[in-house]
C-alpha cells in the first residue's frame, strides 16, 4: 500500500490507517522512547500516549515539513524528554548507578527490543568524539543546551554551535 494514501487515511481519522500506521512504527517509537527513559515498560506506556497524541492531532501534519515518521519520532522524543525532566522520573530514579547511561550505539538492550540501530551506527561512526558526546547529552539523555554546557565546563555559545556542526554532519551522512 501506498505511504502518502495511507497517511491521507489516516489524516481523515480512519482507524484502520491508524492500527496500519501504529504496526508499522509502534516498535521503533517505543525503542527510541526506551533508549531515552531507560524503562521498558515506561517505554510502552508512553508510546501508546504518543499514538493517542498522534490521533488528536492527526490533521496538524504537513508532509512538506517532513516524513510522517520523523514527525512521529519528533513527538515521542518530546514526550520522553519531558517524562525524563518529571519531578516523578527523577525521584524514581536518583539512586540509580552510572551504568544506567550507556552509550546507545553499544546498548545490547535495543537488540532485545528488536530495533535495528545499524544505521544509527553508521550515521554516528563518522562523527568525532564531541559530537558524539553532544548529541548523547542533548538528544538521548534529554540535557537542554545550558545543563549540557554547565555538565561539559564550556560556555553555552560553544554548546550550540557543536550542536548545529554536528547535526549538519549527521545529515551529510545521510546523503552519503
Amino acid at each position: 500500500m501506498d505511504l502518502d494514501s495511507l497517511i491521507g487515511r489516516f489524516k481523515q481519522k480512519d482507524v484502520q490507517a491508524f492500527e496500519d500506521l501504529h504496526q508499522m512504527y509502534a516498535t521503533n517509537i517505543c525503542g527510541v522512547i526506551h533508549t531515552i527513559l531507560r524503562d521498558k515498560e515506561r517505554a510502552e506506556e508512553l508510546t501508546q500516549d504518543v499514538f493517542i497524541k498522534v490521533w488528536n492531532y492527526a490533521e496538524s501534519y504537513d508532509a512538506s515539513r517532513g516524513r510522517f515518521f520523523t514527525w512521529i519520532l519528533n513527538i515521542a522524543r518530546n514526550a520522553a524528554i519531558d517524562e525524563l525532566r518529571s519531578k516523578t522520573h527523577k525521584q524514581q530514579k536518583q539512586n540509580l548507578r552510572t551504568d544506567y547511561f550507556v552509550d546507545i550505539a553499544d546498548s545490547k538492550e535495543d537488540d532485545a527490543l528488536e530495533i535495528d540501530t545499524t544505521r544509527l551506527r553508521e550515521l554516528v561512526k563518522g562523527l568525532g568524539k564531541k559530537c558524539k558526546q553532544m548529541l548523547d547529552l542533548l538528544y538521548f539523555k534529554g540535557l537542554t543546551q545550558k545543563e549540557t554546557a554547565g555538565f561539559l565546563d564550556i560556555p553555552l555559545g560553544t554548546v550550540k554551535t557543536r550542536n548545529r556542526s554536528c547535526i549538519s554532519r549527521l545529515r551529510k551522512n545521510m546523503t552519503l
